[in-house]
């Protein structure tokens, strides 16, 4: 048996741990920038705040209904993240536990006796409740998919559930999958649960009867296969081993407002690079590839949606693989400005609305490859790293930082209606009188 452990409206609830007054109170979390809104708590829902809309258009309703507003506040959710994750291992064991996003978990329940999985269940979702201040929902059943159809009725109706649903038997199981639309099975996007709409197939169960031949056929092959398989309750996709090394590693960011100069965007890409070479470095790699890219603001119509202009990009291969900053600071800043050119060829004065570095050609850092005609200074370099890495990991804020990354920082992100960052800073501790 699996379990799915997902966490009710995570950003919202995460501000709600240090804010007990908004317990049962409508609140809101939004994008970087404050763009639109990407968690909603089930009393925002009620007053008609849609998910993923602009907040300009949801200002009026929450103006009207005194709704808590938050911009994003990552410190916070990635620690608390860390807090839920960590209680699940503790409770059920390493081993068990395969995290697949910031707020979600599955949990090999083998261990537990089946006649003792709601009970399990039950104990789990308080336990990480009283020890992280965090709510969750739980779905029980014989497979991954099934699993996340028993969590998306628990998360239903709450009050019902009180957020546990297990899937034991066939009937349960069957009765899950008649009420379980097509495009909420998990693995399903928008274009197949069209696709499956013009077959007549509406639901899980039907999706369930279909021949597995027939799947494969229709439905990407041994992707529609597996599907089919684990909502017939067949093992088909297993447990993951924990992921230990990216192959990639990427830092992008939205503007704070548009940018025009060069300046701007060398800073940004400097910074961005700093961060994900921090990245590299806490899992002992070396990159040997990196790529930078902007994307302009188009121009529009008055009253018109915002667009992105198409994605500009280019990379470098470099003749040693490094996790020293200033060796990938150097090439990222000239990317950015052979990049920048490409884009304001013509005498034209672009619109910057976001940029990123992404790393790649990874590998190993205690496996380089020396090339004689270049100097070993890669172990200096990776003391001096370790020593920045400590200073700006117990002083937060990035205190010491590259010249290339500026101090203006007229690019940063906005974030106008940020909480404190109670875990993670210092002088941002929760104040009790």
């Amino acid at each position: 048996m699996y379990a799915v452990v997902d966490c009710n409206s995570f950003y919202c609830s995460c501000e709600r741990v240090f804010r007990p007054d908004l317990n049962n109170k409508p609140v809101v979390v939004l994008s970087n920038n404050d763009g639109c809104i990407i968690s909603r708590s089930d009393e925002a829902k009620v007053y008609g705040i849609e998910m993923t809309g602009p907040y300009f258009k949801a200002k009026p309703l929450i103006e009207k209904y005194d709704v808590a507003t938050f911009s994003s506040n990552y410190n916070l959710y990635g620690d608390l993240s860390w807090r839920v994750m960590e209680t699940l291992r503790m409770i059920i064991g390493e081993h068990n536990v395969e995290v697949y996003s910031v707020d979600e978990a599955f949990i090999n329940m083998s261990c537990v006796p089946p006649n003792q999985l709601y009970e399990a269940a039950l104990q789990m979702r308080e336990t990480v409740e009283q020890w992280t201040g965090v709510a969750v929902s739980i779905g029980v059943a014989p497979t991954k998919v099934l699993s996340k159809v028993a969590n998306h009725i628990a998360k239903k109706d709450k009050q019902k559930t009180k957020c546990i649903t297990v899937l034991d038997t066939r009937k349960k199981i069957d009765k899950a999958l008649q009420l379980t639309p097509v495009k909420e099975i998990w693995g399903v996007g928008s274009q197949f649960a069209k696709k499956l709409n013009s077959f007549a197939i509406y639901d899980a169960y039907q999706f369930s009867r279909m021949p597995e031949e027939w799947a494969r056929k229709n439905f990407g092959g041994v992707v529609g296969l597996r599907l089919v398989k684990e909502l017939k309750g067949e093992h088909a996709i297993i447990m993951d081993e924990p992921l230990t090394e990216k192959k990639m590693i990427a830092t992008t960011r939205m503007f704070g407002s548009p940018v025009t100069a060069l300046d701007d965007i060398k800073e940004a890409v400097a910074t961005y690079t700093s961060r994900a070479a921090e990245k590299l470095r806490r899992q002992s790699s070396a990159a040997s590839v990196v790529n930078v890219f902007v994307v302009p603001k188009e121009d529009r119509e008055p009253g018109e949606h915002f667009r992105h202009g198409p994605t500009i990009s280019d990379s470098i291969v470099l003749p040693n693989a490094t996790s020293v900053t200033s060796e990938l600071i150097k090439p990222a800043v000239y990317l950015a400005e052979k990049i920048y050119k490409i884009a304001n060829k013509d005498d034209k004065k672009s619109l910057f609305k976001k940029a990123g570095v992404m790393l790649s050609g990874i590998v190993p850092d205690d496996k380089l490859q020396a090339n004689l005609f270049v100097p070993a200074s890669q172990n200096n370099g990776r003391m001096l790293m370790r020593m920045l890495d400590n200073i700006n990991f117990s002083m937060r804020d990035d205190i010491v930082k590259f010249a290339a990354s500026g101090t203006r920082r007229n690019w940063k992100m906005r974030q106008e209606f940020r909480s404190p960052r109670y875990t993670s800073r210092w002088n941002e501790l929760r104040e009790v009188e």
